[in-house]
């Protein structure tokens, strides 16, 4: 049977961009706001008010969610009891489970083959402290991103085959990894997938792959990342071993709601979306989080200075990169190392190398940044001509290119790719923008021939290309995505919540919108507009950052900041506009670094109001 759509699922109440927000049609990057409440949600926002007591602004952020007030109370507690299905819905889960039973009852040594992201490196430990509560041997392997690439590779599983592994596990991938999962077969080693990758029609000879994105996977869990994935797999797993009276006295059973931290944090780093079990996942593991049992994560919290308790942004903004800099430009197995580490000190020197290593992560992407951003400019012109940006270059680091390519995103507001080559080969990494389906696009050009491979999702993909092949492949991008990137930037209104004036953007207000949360992918962050309010400072600071102090009509201020402006539309804009009145858009957060609290706007556009215009 097919599950039910999640409780907070936007499909169940598909909200459509109501009207002209302030009237602006033009913003400074020229996009049209738009209220993100149509008439509909206008009357669910109503109900909700009315039936739950909430204030009219916090109705209207829930309404716009696709929240009613039905199913009000259960998105406000999402739990993993009443979202999560039975794990046996996932196609291989119960092959998956006998063969992981099997090896534990025997010690059998599982070879447990991992990402280099925070994804791979959640999913490595999620699985790694099971089988150590269990007393069965592993062994992790996270491939090094220069030297392996992404992936299980021939000589990797040879190696762990001579080292006496007889299951491999791979998690986060293996989906498309025909050829190495051939070499294990030959080798003696059955292997079992656990992945959330697009998949293609053919699948490699794996005894078992769990992947909600099969396409023969009915299980409707596809926004799940890896670690969901692998949570879904123990719990499983837990059942089955309780079944069969493995725990006991002698072996107490682990606690695997501690473990969603873990989940918690792959969830919001790989931006997967905030919807349904995912919600659930991300509310609990930072309640988790929040107790700092976890030496690891606790000892990176504090070498990456996080105000308050975790929320997403430290995940996603704090935690997320530094973890990420082991795999990017560093020692790939570092993440999973400090996630399992259960000594202090040695779980703070990781955290301290890891923060080193993202120093230095940041300051070889603003070099490569820079060129790769002539590069686009040069491609698409003056008028920005293009369905999307390719750039290339001769020795860039293969670990920031992902970074480029969100970077060129953001800027040019279409899908992006960044190629690092070394001689003839080039990997690379791609971001895309809503509605267009980048992971789809990367698997039909390696089936074509113009990739020597590549996969991913919708809004991201990793490739590796011939030198050769790239005028052709630019070529079929603009051929295949041209009306579609079209379409999609047509479409790419700004969607605004509600207007706020600067003092009444308070410390209460931001603790009252937090109860819509978590936000991030697919459950967006509420957008605020101070209307008409007179910008009396706008400075460039930093890395480029545009810092802004904006005053209301009453006299209360409130500090903005644009985060890599400087060079921007919106960056000239907010420089230009000092000592006039402006519409200023953005999110809403309290500061609390030095124990003080103070609200601050993250701003995202700008427009002039009609009257000021000349």
């Amino acid at each position: 049977m097919t599950p039910p759509l999640p409780l907070d699922s936007p499909a169940r109440h598909p909200v459509a961009p109501g009207r002209p927000f302030l009237g602006v049609e033009a913003s400074v990057q020229g996009r049209a706001w738009r209220d993100r409440l149509d008439i509909e949600g206008q009357g669910r926002a109503q109900a909700i008010a009315q039936l739950h007591g909430h204030s009219d602004l916090l109705s209207r952020v829930l309404a716009a969610r696709g929240v009613d007030a039905e199913t009000c109370a259960a998105y406000h507690d999402p739990t993993i009891r009443s979202l999560m299905p039975d794990p046996s819905v996932l196609v291989d889960m119960d092959a998956t489970v006998e063969r992981l039973v099997r090896a534990i009852k025997t010690s059998e040594k599982i070879a447990i083959f991992g990402d280099y992201d925070v994804d791979g490196a959640c999913s490595s430990a999620l699985l790694a402290s099971y089988l150590e509560s269990c007393g069965c041997p592993y062994v992790i392997h996270i491939p090094d991103r220069l030297f392996e690439g992404y992936g299980p590779n021939v000589d990797a599983i040879r190696a762990l085959a001579a080292d006496g592994a007889g299951l491999l596990v791979t998690v986060d991938c293996g989906t498309t990894s025909f050829e190495p999962i051939e070499e294990a077969k030959k080798l003696g080693l059955d292997t079992l997938v656990i992945d959330h990758h697009q998949a293609p029609e053919r699948l490699p000879p794996a005894l078992a792959i769990v992947n909600p994105n099969r396409l023969d996977d009915l299980s409707h869990l596809g926004h799940l990342c890896a670690a969901g994935v692998v949570y879904m797999v123990l719990v499983a797993l837990h059942r089955a071993l309780r079944q069969d009276g493995f725990w006991g006295d002698a072996r107490p059973a682990p606690d695997l709601l501690a473990d969603l931290d873990l989940v918690a944090l792959a969830t919001v780093a790989d931006v997967v979306p905030l919807i349904g079990l995912n919600r659930a996942f991300v509310t609990k593991g930072l309640a988790v989080m929040r107790a700092r049992g976890r030496p690891g994560l606790r000892q990176l919290l504090d070498v990456a200075r996080a105000d308050g308790p975790p929320r997403p942004y430290h995940l996603g903004f704090l935690i997320g990169p530094r973890i990420n800099a082991g795999g990017r430009i560093g020692d790939a197995a570092l993440g999973a190392k400090l996630l399992l580490m259960k000594d202090d000190i040695k779980a703070g020197e990781i955290a301290v190398e890891l923060d080193r290593l993202n120093r230095e992560r940041q300051a070889i992407e603003v070099g490569t940044l820079a060129e790769a951003e002539a590069e686009a400019l040069l491609a698409l012109g003056l008028e920005e001509q293009g369905a999307c940006v390719v750039t290339a270059g001769e020795g860039w680091h293969p670990g920031i290119v992902g970074l480029v390519a969100a970077r060129l995103k953001e800027k040019f507001r279409r899908p992006a790719f960044a190629i690092a080559f070394n001689g003839e080969i080039g990997t690379g990494s791609a971001r895309s923008i809503v509605g267009v389906d980048l992971g789809r696009v990367v698997r039909a050009a390696v089936d074509s021939g113009l990739l020597v491979k590549g996969g991913g999702h919708a809004m991201a993909a990793g490739l590796t290309i011939e030198k050769a092949k790239l005028g052709a492949f630019r070529a079929y991008l603009e051929e295949r995505l041209t009306d579609i990137v079209t379409r999609a930037r047509h479409a790419d209104s700004l969607l605004v919540d509600a207007a706020v004036t600067a003092g009444g953007a308070n410390a209460e207000l931001c603790g009252m919108i937090e109860r819509a949360g978590p936000f991030g992918s697919g459950n967006p962050e509420p957008v605020f507009v101070l209307p008409n309010h007179r910008i009396v400072r706008a400075t460039e600071v930093g890395t480029g950052h545009v810092r802004v102090r904006a005053v209301a009509g009453d006299g209360a201020g409130i500090d903005a900041i644009a985060f890599r402006a400087g060079d921007t539309a919106l960056g000239a804009a907010l420089q230009k506009a000092v000592g006039g009145p402006a519409h200023l858009a953005g999110t809403l957060s309290v500061d609390r670094w030095g124990g003080n609290e103070r609200v601050q706007m993250r701003l995202i556009d700008m427009a002039i109001p009609e009257r000021a215009r000349v």
